[in-house]
C-alpha cells in the first residue's frame, strides 16, 4: 500500500510547507467556515472498521485535500471500529492535521430503536481523546429540549472542540425497510422547518447544522446494509431558504447514493459537510470477502476516497482552504 500511495503522491500537485503549516493551526470550526464561504466540501468519511483509518488520511495527504476523519456508535457496536480510544490512536498514529481532523458523529439522545443514550460520558470522552469535533443528535426531541440539550453540549466543548446539532428527521438507521422513497420526498416528511433550524443555531451557538431536505442513511442492519443504497435527490429550493435563514455551516449526511448533480448543487447552496458511510464500508466489506486481504480491502478505500474527491470536485482542497481561495474551474 506504501508503494501505490507513492505513486499517486508523484502525480498530485501539493501546496507549499508554510500553507500546509498555516491550516495544521486552524481550528476546525474556522476551516468549516472557509469551506462555506468558498463552496468547498469538506467531505466526513465514516471509520467503520480500523483498519479504514490509515487508507483515508492517506490519500488525502496524497490528493493535498482536506476532509474529516469519523466514526459513529453504529461504526463501534454493529461494525468494527472497535472504540473511540481505538480510532483516536490510529488517526493520532497516521493523519496529518493539515489534511484531516477527527470528528466524533452522530451521538443521538434518542436512538433508531427509540432508546434513551447515556450521552454524556461518552461526549466527554471524545473531548478527552482529542477529537476536533463532535455531534449530538437531538432531532427526535421536541425543539425545546432539542435546544436545551445542543447548547449543554456546546458548553461542555467548546473551545476544546466545535459541534454539530440536527433538526430534521434523517431516516435510514431505523429498523425494518425504508418507506417509499419518492412519497417521503414529495410530502417533505421530516425535512428541516427553516424557521426552527434558525432559532435552533442562534439560541445554542453550535458550530454547524445538520439538515435533512431529501437526504437518507444508508442501513445498518439486516441484509439492507449491504444492498445498493436508494438513489436520493435533494429539494435545492428547501436547502436554499435554510442557507438563506441560518447562520452557520450546514451538513449532509447519508451522502452516499444521492445524484452528484444533486450533490453538486448542494455545495453551492450551504452544504459545507457531507457524511459518507456506506460508500467506503461496503467496498471495504466487499474486497475482504473476495479474498480477505486487508490491504486490498484498504486499497478498496483509498479509490473510494479518491473518487469522492474528484466527485466533489475538491482535489487539492486543502491547500484552498489554507489560502482562503476558490477553486477557478467549476
Amino acid at each position: 500500500m506504501a508503494e501505490k500511495r507513492e505513486a499517486r503522491q508523484e502525480v498530485t500537485p501539493g501546496t507549499g510547507a508554510q500553507a500546509e503549516e498555516s491550516l495544521r493551526k486552524l481550528p476546525v470550526a474556522e476551516i468549516m467556515r472557509r469551506a462555506c464561504e468558498l463552496r468547498i466540501a469538506v467531505p466526513a468519511f465514516n471509520v467503520a472498521y480500523l483498519p479504514m483509518v490509515r487508507p483515508i488520511v492517506e490519500a488525502l495527504e496524497a490528493s493535498n485535500s482536506f476532509a474529516l476523519v469519523e466514526v459513529a456508535r453504529p461504526d463501534i457496536e454493529r461494525f468494527g471500529a472497535q472504540s473511540y480510544q481505538a480510532v483516536a490512536s490510529e488517526f493520532e498514529r497516521h493523519a496529518d492535521r493539515a489534511h484531516a481532523r477527527l470528528h466524533q458523529d452522530h451521538l443521538p439522545v434518542i436512538d433508531e430503536e427509540q432508546r434513551r443514550v447515556e450521552w454524556r460520558p461518552l461526549i466527554e470522552e471524545a473531548l478527552e481523546l482529542g477529537y476536533d469535533s463532535v455531534m449530538i443528535d437531538g432531532s427526535r426531541l421536541p425543539l425545546a429540549e432539542n435546544i436545551a440539550v445542543t447548547k449543554e453540549v456546546v458548553a461542555m466543548a467548546q473551545p476544546r472542540a466545535a459541534v454539530e446539532a440536527e433538526l430534521g428527521a434523517v431516516l435510514g438507521h431505523e429498523p425494518g425497510p425504508l418507506p417509499p422513497y419518492e412519497e417521503l420526498f414529495a410530502s417533505g416528511r421530516g425535512f428541516t422547518d427553516v424557521e426552527e433550524a434558525a432559532r435552533l443555531v442562534g439560541e445554542t451557538g453550535v458550530d454547524w447544522l445538520s439538515v435533512a431536505v431529501g437526504n437518507v442513511h444508508g442501513a445498518i442492519s439486516g441484509a439492507a446494509k449491504d444492498q445498493l443504497k436508494v438513489e436520493a435527490r435533494l429539494s435545492i429550493e428547501h436547502l436554499r431558504r435554510l442557507s438563506a435563514k441560518v447562520s452557520a455551516p450546514l451538513v449532509l449526511h447519508g451522502g452516499t447514493g444521492i445524484r452528484l448533480s444533486y450533490v453538486r448543487r448542494a455545495i453551492d447552496n450551504g452544504i459545507a459537510k457531507i457524511n459518507v458511510a456506506t460508500g467506503l464500508r461496503q467496498p471495504y466489506e466487499a474486497s475482504l470477502r473476495e479474498d480477505g486481504s486487508t490491504e486490498a480491502a484498504q486499497e478498496a478505500v483509498a479509490r473510494a476516497v479518491d473518487q469522492h474527491l474528484k466527485d466533489y470536485r475538491i482535489v487539492g482542497s486543502a491547500g484552498k482552504l489554507a489560502a482562503r481561495a476558490p477553486f477557478q474551474d467549476r
